[in-house]
């Protein structure tokens, strides 16, 4: 099949990461990943999770949303619904157990790193760009951490990263943009360590079932697209020594 912007089945969209984009944040970057575009930062709080207190250990957790006009229409804001809808929770307790999954907690001390995730444009991938970028910025921190005195050294025992995958038509696509998610019969979400690591796998048959032979060609997919991420990151991140 011919995809809409005439990408290979196995070419993943344009990625462009733009680090240290805020002024305030200890960790900041903007992803855009062909249109999806999300804003992810890193704050550092001097105090871990209640039920961590005492026990020197830190916590890793994340908040995301999405702009009232990050999508087509115009989506209500949690703060005026008076409630945070499921799929919102959903990602972004997501994006918390990825990242503590490569983090040593017990080096972090007894602080936490909040990660905020938020989509100001979205065509797909907005949970698995978040991933990706909300790696690069909770890094960061823990540089300005170091950097600080506050730890010894970096706590993180892996780089992360994630990608979408499905099958659109009969076609095993990676890194789909809405217009192939929303007509996808299976839809996929991989996250992955550097090191050839599954931290996640979210896989639907959203039309029909799927087999074993298209999830292992899914996976093998993903793990392409989630080591080039890896390198990208490498790149802007640095030694993390």
């Amino acid at each position: 099949m011919q995809r809409a912007d005439n990408r290979k089945f196995d070419e993943m969209r344009k990625v462009k990461i733009t680090n240290q984009y805020l002024m305030h944040a200890e960790g900041s970057v903007l992803i855009e990943m062909g249109n999806t575009k999300v804003i992810c930062t890193a704050s550092v709080e001097d105090k871990t999770a209640q039920h961590l207190k005492g026990t020197g250990r830190g916590w890793v957790t994340a908040e995301y949303g999405m702009l009232p006009r990050s999508t087509g229409t115009r989506k209500q804001r949690d703060a005026s619904r008076g409630k945070i809808d499921g799929r919102t929770m959903e990602i972004q307790r997501l994006i918390g157990r990825s990242l503590r999954s490569v983090t040593d907690l017990d080096k972090l001390g007894e602080r936490t790193i909040w990660i905020d995730c938020d989509v100001i444009q979205a065509d797909g991938g907005t949970r698995t760009a978040s991933i990706t970028g909300a790696f690069i910025a909770m890094a960061e921190a823990m540089k300005w951490m170091k950097d600080k005195g506050m730890i010894s050294s970096i706590p993180v025992k892996s780089f992360v990263s994630a990608v979408s995958v499905g099958i659109v038509g009969n076609e095993i696509l990676l890194d789909l943009p809405y217009e192939e998610d929303s007509s996808a019969k299976v839809d996929m979400n991989v996250v992955m360590t550097d090191k050839g690591e599954y931290i996640e796998v979210q896989g639907t048959g959203e039309d029909s079932p799927f087999q074993s032979e298209e999830l292992f060609k899914m996976l093998a997919l993903a793990e392409k697209g989630c080591k080039e991420l890896n390198l990208l990151q490498k790149e802007i991140i640095g030694d993390l020594e």
